[in-house]
């Protein structure tokens, strides 16, 4: 699913912390920030233009602290990062995936509330099953 060019950068585990914000993720961090991550990531597929995504920003920022250094939260714009979202095949946003030991482990496309999302958060945190 990832190319070999987004694989071949030097790891450095990212661990993240009580307080967290959330990380603007790139072709040139994905490997440190998403694939070599010790701790679920949520990455967000984002645009400034797309008003769901604006709705579901300040909920992904307030579990971000809440869950730092149990669960990352990543951002990607999908205009700026095309090789990443094409990567994904993203086809709507806001599109949540959840990656685990550099897989991706579930994906939500659509803002569902903040319930849903926050549910998705605990499970995580607590390393529960997604399913």
């Amino acid at each position: 699913m990832f190319g070999t060019a987004l694989r071949s950068q030097p790891a450095t585990p990212s661990t993240g912390t009580a307080g967290a914000r959330p990380v603007a993720i790139t072709e040139s961090n994905f490997q440190r920030e998403v694939l070599d991550s010790d701790i679920p990531v949520v990455i967000d597929f984002w645009a400034p233009w797309c008003g769901p995504c604006r709705q579901i920003g300040p909920v992904l920022d307030r579990l971000a602290a809440e869950h730092g250094g149990k669960v990352k939260v990543g951002k990607i714009n999908v205009d700026e990062q095309q090789v990443l979202a094409g990567a994904f095949q993203i086809r709507g946003i806001p599109t949540l995936v959840v990656m685990k030991g550099g897989k991706a482990e579930g994906q939500i496309v659509g803002f569902p509330g903040a319930g849903p999302i926050t549910d998705l958060f605990g499970k995580l945190s607590r390393g529960e099953p997604l399913r």
